[in-house]
C-alpha cells in the first residue's frame, strides 16, 4: 500500500501529505476522501495544478492545505472542513457550501459562493464576476464572503441572504471597488463596502443604502478581525475606515412578473 492508502491509527491525529503532480482530479479527490474518512486531521496537497472538486462534500472537521492553484468548484457542498489555499483559485469556490471555511491567499475567479448556505470564504486579493450569486441563509446559518480587494460585475446577483464584505484594500478609486450591476435581483442579505460607497450607476435596481446598526458593526468587526488574523493584517487600520451597507428594497423584486396587476 502507498503512503496515502495506509489507514492512520485509530484516534491518532494524523497529517497526510499528497503530491498532486500529474494526478487526475478524480484520483486526487479519491485520495483526499480516503485519508479524511480514515482519521487524517490535516491533509496537505502539494503541486496542485487545476484539479477540480477538491474538498467536495467533505463533512468532517479536517484542515486541508493546498499549495498551487485548485480548479473549479473547490469546497463545493463542503460542510465543516477548513481549506487554506496558498495561491489563486479558479471559478465557483464554495459552490453550495453548507459550512466550514475557505481561506485564499491570492485571487479567486468568477462565481465565488454560488448558492452558498453557510460558512465563510476569505479572499486576500480580488475576485471576478457574480460573486455571492444566489447566496442564502437559514436561521443560524449565515454565510459570509470577505474580499480583501475588488470585485467584478454582478456582485450579489439574486442574493437571498448572507453577508458580502468588500474591503477594497489598496483600492483608491470608488469606480474600481465593485463592477456594474451590483445587487441585481437581490432580495435578501447585505452587501457592505469599506471606505467608499458604491456609485449609484453601478447598482442594480434592487439594493438601497441604509445606515449600519450596532449588530452590523459587531459583525463587521468580527469578520475583519478574523480575516486580519488569517492574513496577518492590521485589523485596527482596516476598521478605521467607514463602511457602507446595502440591502434589498423588497424581498420580492420580481413578484409582479408572476401575479396579476391590480
Amino acid at each position: 500500500m502507498s503512503q496515502v492508502e495506509q489507514k492512520p491509527k485509530e484516534n491518532q491525529q494524523e497529517k497526510v501529505v499528497i503530491d498532486a503532480c500529474h494526478t487526475y482530479y478524480k484520483q486526487l479527490n479519491d485520495k483526499v476522501h480516503f485519508v479524511v474518512n480514515n482519521g487524517a486531521s490535516i491533509v496537505e496537497l502539494r503541486n496542485v495544478n487545476g484539479q477540480r472538486y477538491i474538498a467536495n462534500a467533505v463533512k468532517k472537521k479536517v484542515t486541508i492545505y493546498i499549495y498551487g492553484t485548485p480548479g473549479n468548484n473547490l469546497a463545493s457542498f463542503m460542510d465543516g472542513a477548513e481549506v487554506y489555499v496558498f495561491g489563486n483559485a479558479q471559478e465557483q469556490v464554495a459552490n453550495t457550501m453548507n459550512g466550514g471555511k475557505v481561506v485564499i491567499y491570492g485571487n479567486a475567479s468568477d462565481v465565488v459562493g454560488y448558492g452558498m448556505r453557510g460558512g465563510k470564504v476569505f479572499i486576500r486579493g480580488d475576485v471576478g464576476y457574480r460573486v455571492g450569486i444566489h447566496m442564502k441563509e437559514y436561521k443560524h446559518q449565515i454565510p459570509a464572503i470577505v474580499v480583501g480587494g475588488t470585485t467584478g460585475d454582478f456582485l450579489g446577483e439574486y442574493m437571498a441572504g448572507g453577508i458580502l464584505l468588500i474591503l477594497g484594500l489598496n483600492c483608491n478609486d470608488p469606480e474600481q471597488l465593485v463592477g456594474d450591476w451590483t445587487g441585481t435581483g437581490m432580495h435578501g442579505g447585505m452587501i457592505i463596502t469599506r471606505r467608499f460607497p458604491i456609485p449609484e450607476h453601478k447598482l442594480g435596481r434592487e439594493p438601497v443604502q441604509v445606515e449600519l446598526n450596532e449588530s452590523d458593526k459587531r459583525k463587521i468587526e468580527q469578520l475583519v478581525r478574523e480575516f486580519s488574523n488569517d492574513f496577518e493584517l492590521n485589523a485596527e487600520e482596516i476598521l478605521k475606515a467607514p463602511f457602507y451597507k446595502y440591502i434589498p428594497l423588497t424581498h420580492r423584486p420580481y413578484g409582479n412578473l408572476y401575479a396579476p396587476q391590480p
